[in-house]
């Protein structure tokens, strides 16, 4: 299997059990009786927010809604096993693709060397390609929380080429859906650590004698009830549910292939290019396809675009959406969403700003101090071309990587709403 690099990685955030060296960890992970006979602590979730900022055309106002997302964390050495499995599963689920022939239709999760502005330009080329056609996107509901067990335990064994799955394979397989897991906050307030501060508590969460008389005896840990679903944020998860769309992925791309088209697939967002007529029974196909695997397809995030020639050249009515990007047959665009987004982070970024640099002036002027002015190198790295990792400069690229200029004449004008905030 790959090296050992591949997949021990120490990680600094505390758990039940301390961080394992590389070496101990390789002693465990390496050992298909020590996995087997693992017990594998609780996950920790915690809840990630998000805000999605969109531009009201009829308010003409940004309009936020904020989203939750669990997210669970495994202790280290049940994070190492994890890591471990997925490389091993992943070198097998490559093996399985190159066999396939539907290795190009899968995108997320694997090492190809590209990122999602490359997988959009691919997507837009082979629509110009084709030339009318009719494309649909859609994506699944809740796709880690609705995987379904049964599916995913005879996907895993089709890529081990096993009839059933071996005893180590089946004690990973049934941590992750016969999962138990103790809500962050509520571990933290029962141990008495600190929510901002948890590294002050030290290297763990708590002693064993703590696990078993707190943890256990206030009743914090949680079983998942359900046969479907996984928890999404450990080191496997993603893997697993690249080998579960298996059948799901050879059916649409096989289908798609006989008709001249093509099918993409990034994550839980699936793309059907197709020839001129049709979509509908490529739509048909994908929901049945979806139904048998249990998946729910999204109807509010389907939309199904029609690209036709007109005099101007191949067109749609309406830009299709993917991967951050739209496409409208001819050009292709950030969505009007990320720069709404990037706006209200970037107004909210200064402003914040310019409130400590107010309290830090107070201080020095207390002091008989001179005040200083706001300090806009941080500003600049952050919201500006000037910066290597931000949206301008992602941008910049994906207008370079896709051979848009209308990408950069859209973020043209953010320099100046930049400056434009900064002198208020």
């Amino acid at each position: 299997m790959g090296n050992s690099s591949d997949w021990y990685r120490r990680r600094r955030y505390i758990h039940f059990d301390p961080p394992v060296g590389e070496r101990a960890a390789h002693a465990v992970v390496s050992s298909p009786a020590r996995v087997a006979a693992h017990a594998f602590y609780p996950l920790i979730r915690f809840v990630i927010k998000s805000k999605k900022v969109k531009w009201d055309k009829a308010a003409k106002i940004l309009v936020s809604k904020e989203k939750e997302r669990h997210v669970s964390y495994a202790a280290h050495i049940d994070s190492h096993i994890y890591a471990y499995y997925a490389l091993m599963l992943g070198e097998r689920y490559e093996a399985y693709l190159g066999q396939s022939g539907f290795s190009s239709a899968v995108l997320a999760f694997r090492r190809l060397g590209k990122s999602n502005i490359h997988f959009a330009r691919d997507a837009f080329d082979a629509i110009k390609a084709l030339g009318e056609c009719d494309v649909i996107a859609s994506d699944f509901s809740d796709f880690f929380g609705n995987l379904d067990h049964a599916v995913l335990k005879a996907k895993w064994s089709a890529v081990l080429g096993a009839g059933a799955l071996p005893p180590d394979h089946y004690a990973v397989y049934k941590s992750l859906t016969k999962y138990t897991y103790v809500e962050r906050r509520y571990l933290y307030a029962a141990l008495g650590i600190s929510q901002h501060n948890p590294h002050a508590a030290g290297f763990r969460v708590c002693k064993p004698e703590d696990f078993r008389s707190t943890v256990r005896g206030l009743k914090l840990i949680q079983r998942h009830p359900d046969k479907h679903g996984i928890p999404q944020g450990t080191p496997i998860s993603a893997m697993l549910s690249n080998i579960y769309m298996i059948d799901f992925d050879q059916a649409m791309w096989t289908a798609a292939s006989e008709v001249g088209g093509r099918y993409f697939r990034y994550c839980d967002d699936i793309l059907i290019i197709v020839p001129k007529g049709a979509g509908a029974s490529f739509r048909k196909l994908a929901e049945t396809l979806a139904d048998v695997h249990h998946l729910p397809i999204h109807p509010e995030k389907t939309d199904e675009r029609l690209f036709r020639m007109t005099p101007k050249g191949l067109s749609s009515v309406k830009p299709l959406q993917y991967l951050g990007f739209m496409f409208d047959g001819r050009d292709v665009f950030i969505r009007s969403a990320s720069l709404a987004r990037y706006s209200d982070r970037m107004r909210r970024g200064v402003r914040l700003a310019r409130a400590t640099m107010r309290r830090r002036n107070e201080l020095r002027v207390a002091r008989g101090e001179a005040p200083r002015d706001l300090y806009v190198g941080k500003l600049y790295k952050r919201y500006s071309y000037l910066g290597r990792r931000n949206f301008i400069s992602y941008a910049i690229r994906a207008s370079e990587v896709i051979g848009a200029r209308t990408i950069k004449r859209q973020v043209r004008p953010l320099w100046a709403r930049l400056k434009g905030a900064m002198r208020i």
